[in-house]
């Protein structure tokens, strides 16, 4: 053969490869399996294990995917008579390539979910025990400051520009709007009863809010602040996210042993039964397939977001998913 078409044969196989390794990858905490776990969403396959990571709940990625940030749910015994804003707790930096835990940063109560600015700076931490919210400096691993936000906040989301953040209270049913410049509460937001997992509309005008106790999912208004309206989902309503069509909802009801998509042009429901328990959920961007664990076995179904068919399983090492972080 021509040295030179072997040559561009061969760029043209290595780019072959490069390609074929394009799809997201899915960091999943595995809470009391005590570890966190790659999958490849290619093949819905784990590809590496993190273990030494107590409890962890919550789990974020920096934008460039170069370190991971899991939250623990476990708290260690402090003194009688302590400060109330003792570090009880902490967050986990892992590095994903080499798999070292980099650092452990004090934190003052357990964690249950995390969200990071989009610059990757800052990561917010909400501790239900405490009635408020941590922010983590990065750059300096450590806490930048603590905000009260209302009795047990649950979730948080970020704008794509960085410039404000919503944490879901549990206890009052409400949202708090945080001003990041100034980290600050600037604005209390209806939400529907027992507020959980949120997730913005693609256009950032609308929160879509799950309701535990009350099996619904609320329509929350940025601009009025105010409840629009309210889907009945089912019992112990949990985990949802938004599809890759912007249009479809994709929600958990544990208590029913159900996935619901929920069509937010129509209302049209559809069901597919996912037994048991099913629990957190995340799309995978651009693979057309959602994660849906389970909090009573250590599985992942793969669901596909046209079909709403259960295409695979993922068997977990141990424990359950919790808070899943892709990374492009």
């Amino acid at each position: 053969m021509n040295p030179l078409n072997y040559f561009i044969m061969s760029l043209f196989f290595l780019g072959g490869m490069s390609f074929s390794f394009a799809a997201p990858i899915a960091y999943i905490p595995l809470g009391s399996g005590n570890e966190v776990i790659a999958v490849d969403s290619a093949n819905s396959k784990i590809i590496k294990r993190y273990p030494g990571v107590e409890n962890p709940h919550g789990l974020v990625a920096t934008p460039d995917g170069e370190y991971l940030i899991a939250g623990s749910l476990k708290e260690t015994p402090v003194p009688a008579g302590s400060p109330v804003d003792t570090p009880n707790s902490k967050l986990y930096v892992v590095h994903p390539q080499h798999g070292h835990i980099m650092s452990e940063i004090p934190v003052s109560g357990w964690t249950h979910h995390e969200a990071i600015t989009p610059d990757g700076k800052f990561v917010i931490s909400t501790h239900p025990t405490r009635g408020g919210i941590s922010v983590v400096d990065l750059d300096n691993n450590k806490v930048f400051k603590t905000i009260k936000t209302g009795p047990s906040p649950n979730y948080t989301v970020v704008t794509k520009d960085g410039k404000h953040a919503y944490v879901s209270n549990t206890g009052n049913a409400t949202i708090s709007e945080i001003d990041v410049a100034k980290w600050e509460v600037i604005r209390t937001l209806e939400a529907g009863p027992s507020p959980e997992h949120i997730v913005f509309s693609p256009d950032e005008k609308t929160i879509y809010v799950s309701n535990d106790r009350a099996g619904t999912v609320s329509v929350v208004s940025l601009q009025s602040g105010k409840v629009e309206k309210n889907y009945k989902i089912g019992k112990r309503v949990h985990g949802l996210d938004v599809g890759d069509d912007g249009i479809t909802l994709f929600v958990s009801s544990r208590a029913d042993d159900k996935l619901v998509a929920l069509n937010t042009r129509t209302g049209e429901q559809r069901n597919l039964t996912l037994s048991p328990e099913p629990y957190h959920l995340d799309k995978i961007p651009g693979t057309g397939k959602v994660y849906v664990s389970s909090s009573k076995e250590p599985l992942i179904w793969v669901v596909d977001q046209k079909s709403f068919t259960v295409t695979g399983t993922i068997v977990l090492p141990a424990g359950e998913g919790h808070q899943i972080a892709v990374v492009k």
